[in-house]
């Protein structure tokens, strides 16, 4: 259930992950990004802030968009560097599409974060010394294999003081594969 704050918080989407890939992402997260700071569980963000006011509007894309399309294949690549933090590489031709899609029907609603170019990952780490940073991303380079996966849906949620209201989600259930 979204708190009364929510309604005037902006708004995140993101790419939902399998079960399997969330519980091991979740897991490094905790393992690695620090706890006094660690108040949201891992994900991969579509859109860092767009305006409460175009509810109606973000809920009826998503839903077309998730309607429209199966779950798009995805791979971990690899680390990524944050400078003070690690995040893991995903590559999904077919999220950025979606994403790029979305980014076109929120055009004048796009924060400066969302009007970039997304490169999707998942922070594990954020935060830290550069050294720190760095020490993880030597370890998880070692020991770090690429894994396959399919989105599951995308999902909406409310930022409201560092913390995210989730809000609805949307399964995909398209016919053709990405």
């Amino acid at each position: 259930m979204v708190g009364a704050g929510a309604r005037h918080a902006p708004l995140l989407v993101t790419a939902q992950m399998p079960p399997d890939i969330f519980s091991w992402a979740d897991g490094l997260r905790r393992a690695h990004f620090p706890p006094e700071r660690n108040r949201i569980a891992a994900h991969v963000t579509l859109f860092h802030g767009l305006p409460p006011s175009g509810g109606q509007e973000i809920r009826a894309a998503l839903a077309r968009a998730a309607s429209s399309h199966a779950p798009p294949s995805a791979q971990i690549m690899g680390v990524m560097p944050l400078g003070g933090g690690t995040a893991l590489k995903v590559v999904s031709p077919a999220m950025t599409t979606i994403r790029r899609d979305l980014a076109e029907l929120f055009h004048g609603m796009l924060s400066s974060q969302d009007s970039h170019p997304l490169v999707l990952h998942i922070t594990v780490q954020n935060k830290v010394s550069v050294d720190a940073a760095k020490a993880l991303q030597a370890m998880l380079e070692k020991t770090l294999k690429p894994r396959k996966f399919a989105f599951s849906g995308l999902a909406l949620h409310a930022w409201r003081d560092g913390l995210w209201d989730f809000m609805q989600e949307w399964r995909f259930r398209g016919a053709k594969g990405g």
